[in-house]
Formats: C-alpha cells, sequence, structure tokens
C-alpha cells in the first residue's frame, strides 16, 4: 500500500493569494505550495481519493495522471468535494463512497456526473479495491465529517483532515497505534484557536496521546512555518 499527500493545504491553500506574510513569501520564492488537503491510496494497480479538492487536476497531473478507482468523501465543505468537476471528460467516472449524511451534502452538486453513490454507516467496514476501510464520526462544527481508516490486512492508516478535539470514543479507538495518521493542524496555539479544528500543538499532543508509531499534520495554513516538524508536505509518498 501506498499513499501520497496530494494536498497539505487549508481552505485556501498557502501561499495566499495577495498575502505578503513570512510564510507565503518563503513559498513564492521556493516554488512550493500547499495545495488543498487530500490523498492518494494505491493498492496494486488501484487508486483510491479521500476528498476531492478544487486542486484536483493539478494533483493528479503532479502524481502522475492515475487512473482513479473510487473516492471517499469526508464532509461536504467545498475544499473537500468541488474537484469532482475534474473527472469530466478524462476518465470513468469514480463511484462515491460517504456517510449518507455526508453524500445527501455532496452529491446534488454533481447530480448530472455521479454514476455511482455509495453510502456506507460509519463504524462499518467495506471493501474498496481489496482494502478494508471504515467512516469514523469526528466533530467539526457544524457539518457531519467523518474521518477514514484504511487497512491491508497488515498496516493501518488513519485520516481525519477536519476535525476538533471532540473526537468520540468510539472513534478514538480506533484510531489508537495505527501505523500512520493524517490529522489537521490548521494554525498555531499562539495565533488563534477555531473551534471547528484542531491547532498545530494539539494535533501533536492528540497523536502522541494515541501512540500512533507515524504521524503527519495536513489541512494547514499559512501560519504553520514550513520547517515545522511533524508536517505532511505536497507529493510526501509512504509505503508500507
Amino acid at each position: 500500500m501506498e499513499i501520497r499527500i496530494l494536498g497539505s493545504g487549508d481552505a485556501v491553500g498557502t501561499p495566499h493569494v495577495g498575502c505578503n506574510c513570512n510564510n507565503c513569501t518563503f513559498a513564492r520564492n521556493a516554488g512550493i505550495e500547499r495545495l488543498r488537503t487530500s490523498l492518494l491510496i494505491t493498492h496494486g494497480n488501484h487508486h483510491i481519493i479521500i476528498d476531492t479538492t478544487p486542486d484536483l487536476r493539478r494533483q493528479l497531473l503532479q502524481a502522475g495522471s492515475p487512473k482513479i478507482d473510487a473516492v471517499i468523501w469526508t464532509h461536504g465543505h467545498y475544499d473537500h468535494f468541488m474537484g469532482f468537476g475534474d473527472f469530466y471528460r478524462i476518465q470513468r467516472i469514480p463511484p462515491v463512497y460517504g456517510a449518507p449524511e455526508v453524500l445527501a451534502s455532496c452529491c446534488p452538486v454533481f447530480h448530472f456526473l455521479i454514476k455511482e453513490k455509495n453510502p456506507v454507516k460509519i463504524y462499518t467496514p467495506f471493501f474498496i479495491c481489496g482494502l478494508e476501510i471504515s467512516l469514523i464520526r469526528v466533530e467539526h462544527p457544524d457539518i457531519y465529517t467523518t474521518g477514514v481508516v484504511v487497512s491491508d490486512g497488515k498496516t493501518r492508516i488513519a485520516y481525519t483532515s477536519d476535525t476538533n478535539e471532540n473526537i468520540p470514543p468510539e472513534s478514538w479507538d480506533l484510531l489508537k497505534g495505527v501505523d500512520m495518521l493524517f490529522i489537521d493542524g490548521l494554525f498555531t496555539n499562539s495565533y488563534k484557536k477555531v473551534e471547528k479544528h484542531l491547532n498545530y500543538e494539539e494535533s501533536v499532543a492528540i497523536a502522541k496521546e494515541l501512540k500512533v508509531k507515524n504521524f503527519r499534520i495536513v489541512h494547514m495554513s499559512h501560519i504553520i512555518p514550513f520547517d515545522a516538524p511533524y508536517q505532511g508536505c505536497d507529493g510526501d509518498i509512504f509505503r508500507f
């Protein structure tokens, strides 16, 4: 199993349009970006995307233009699903999976394009492309949001790019000890706290409390410096 970070940025990405802060200036000068957060999972010859961001076209090109076999949506905020239209005239439209509440939010936007939608009950394992997948509830007010746990039978990967600290106990139990965790870290504690997200320091503390084997912070704003430890970078690849 291979995991590629397609994007590690928040809803507006880094650098911000029109922003001259130190981090945005550094990113422009270095020719780097944080595109909107998304993961590409490769298992054998199959490819699954978790969240289809508005940067999807560029993300797929940068990943070598893989054919996508399935899409999992975590929630109905635009930065997590609005890129689905980039499949138009590119490939067979992939089936979409998500909690019923999530599909009810996202699918009407692409009613003209979606050929197959698969509502999945949270905490109920299902299989895509030989991988066992479970959706877990997380708290991201005020929209129904899930995280994703993926297993190939040997390795467990977890992704929750939009959540706050109020992770339900049943979800917490499924996150414990995973081999790799990708977790939301929007701002720093010294900047400000947004109730619907974790801050960078909170994410580091949670990852350590969960005793995960490895982790990366994603969904980062331009406030997070590019030399921060534990950050996930666009294009990073992890093989298991």
